[in-house]
């Protein structure tokens, strides 16, 4: 059984109803067990041992649900400016949290995916980071990212911490909602173009930790017991690289195209400097995704194709 912590944010409720349509048993937790208290997650852990609570499509009544195996962390501190001036809390729910995770997932014998982020990186170089590259935050958010990626490598062996970037899904506030509202409601706007990463949809990271998930449990049965992909930090955003600016650009032409923003908008580039905020952004945080693809053997779809498919989807909703 799965162990979803984080249910409730944009990329839980993704995966929640990704498991509900692979008959995938799940169990999922948000704010009502406190990721920071170590002794909630024990206690939420132990009770569902032998039987779970709230699952998901694949549960049968009557019959015992599996026990605990994997555990989710898409629980996250990410307000990246208001973390500048609220450093406790970020450390205690990017850092102390995942720590108590990896703890507690190491206790029950479960396997760990953890969410973390381009940002760990500072921006100085112009090819895309590998997975083992060094590490340079350069905000309190990004500074409590990296260390919650290295409290879980400390703590268990048994881990997939996936490194993302620029995330929008169907549920919850994201950059392509924002945008769609804005260039509904202003006919002149600009973005930054001065930092580049990858776009990347929420339907990709839940269909990337499914294939985990399978590769693993399934890897004894239909390839030997070697074969599953090994433990590790990958980094998993969609296909590409862009700016903010170019970012917006794709919106404004799918959401004409799909009719999703019926008025006109000149959309203008602008520099960092022109659009202040409190916390340091990496100027370049693209992420190389070699590893990732070839230990699943999968091929990432460009960011391009994935928020066309994204703005053209019945499920998309101005919040």
């Amino acid at each position: 059984m799965i162990w979803l912590i984080g249910s409730k944010g944009m990329l839980g409720q993704e995966l929640a109803r990704a498991f509900d349509q692979n008959k995938m048993q799940w169990v999922g937790t948000d704010s009502d067990v406190d990721i920071t208290s170590s002794e909630a997650l024990e206690t939420f852990a132990a009770s569902h041992d032998i039987s779970a609570g709230r699952t998901g499509n694949a549960a049968s009544k009557g019959k015992h649900p599996e026990k605990i195996t994997w555990v989710i962390n898409c629980a996250g501190y990410t307000a990246v400016d208001k973390a500048e001036d609220d450093e406790e809390t970020a450390r205690k729910v990017n850092a102390t949290g995942p720590l108590n995770i990896a703890r507690t997932a190491r206790h029950i014998g479960a396997k760990l995916i953890h969410i973390s982020t381009d940002y760990v990186f500072g921006g100085e170089e112009r090819t895309p980071y590998d997975d083992d590259a060094r590490k340079n935050p350069l905000s309190v958010y990004a500074r409590t990212k990296a260390e919650g990626e290295d409290a879980i490598q400390k703590e268990m062996t048994q881990y997939y911490i996936l490194r993302t970037a620029w995330l929008y899904g169907f549920s919850g506030a994201n950059f392509v909602y924002k945008m769609t509202s804005l260039m509904n409601g202003q006919q002149e706007l600009k973005v930054v173009d001065d930092q580049r990463g990858t776009p990347t949809s929420a339907s990709t990271l839940s269909d990337i930790i499914i294939k985990i998930i399978s590769s693993s449990d399934n890897a004894h049965t239909l390839f030997g017991k070697n074969a599953a992909i090994p433990y590790g930090i990958y980094n998993c955003t969609d296909a590409g690289e862009a700016s903010w600016f170019e970012f917006a650009q794709k919106i404004y032409e799918y959401g004409k195209k799909y009719g999703r923003i019926t008025g006109s908008c000149e959309i203008s580039a602008c520099t960092s400097e022109e659009f202040p905020q409190k916390a340091r952004r990496p100027a370049w945080s693209v992420l190389d995704k070699t590893k990732l693809q070839s230990a699943l053997h999968v091929k990432l779809p460009s960011w391009e194709s994935a928020l066309e498919k994204f703005i053209k989807s019945d499920r998309f909703q101005l919040l």
